[in-house]
């Protein structure tokens, strides 16, 4: 089974649905014997955000309407997050990053440290309020994760991804994607949102009737 998600590394309904999925998976691959496939496809939930990015909570004001609806979404994800065991505190962030340098990092790291980079980048954003639009910062997760740092400066600064994460936007265009976490499973199902692992589950069953 291949499952493609769509995501933004500032989303943080992203990370609570790659949690529920991951969830969900463990229960599966307990009673299937089937190999999984997870393709993770860049999004740019900000796609004109300034390579340095802006202040967080000045950004996230004005796109919100205000800073009261602001702490309320906050504290909804917050809620969310720790109801699954996430930590998120968005007190530390600083900024809303430009993210096509952490999604350029995902591309360059093997398949089998994908998933533990990701969970880097969203630590850095969420829990630490590091500025994972930074190089420097995007270098000292890529050694958390033990990569080769001469080899990821060369990717990061020489855009080497480019073409890799330009095919994920035209597909989320071509597809008429909005909003992430997006979901496509088996290449037959689609799930918007940070679905349940209980969803996820019923999902899984469904692209298996398909075949």
């Amino acid at each position: 089974m291949i499952i493609d998600i769509f995501h933004d590394i500032v989303c943080p309904w992203c990370r609570i649905g790659k949690k529920n999925l991951f969830t969900a998976l463990a229960e599966w691959k307990r009673e299937h014997d089937e190999e999984v496939t997870i393709r993770y496809r860049s999004y740019l939930l900000e796609p004109n955000m300034p390579k340095v990015g802006r202040p967080f909570q000045e950004h996230m004001a004005e796109k919100m309407g205000g800073r009261e609806r602001m702490m309320q979404v906050f504290a909804q994800v917050t809620r969310a997050g720790a109801d699954v065991g996430l930590h998120f505190d968005f007190t530390k962030v600083e900024r809303m990053p430009n993210t096509w340098l952490a999604h350029t990092l995902l591309k360059c790291t093997p398949p089998a440290l994908v998933d533990g980079m990701l969970d880097a980048l969203h630590v850095a954003e969420f829990e630490e309020g590091k500025d994972v639009g930074s190089l420097e910062v995007l270098l000292e997760l890529a050694a958390r994760v033990g990569l080769d740092l001469d080899e990821v400066r060369t990717a990061l600064t020489e855009d080497a991804k480019r073409a890799e994460i330009e095919v994920d936007l035209a597909l989320a265009r071509q597809i008429g994607i909005q909003g992430v976490p997006f979901v496509i499973i088996g290449e037959k199902l689609a799930l918007s949102g940070a679905h349940s692992p209980a969803n996820f589950l019923k999902a899984f069953a469904e692209a298996k009737k398909v075949d």
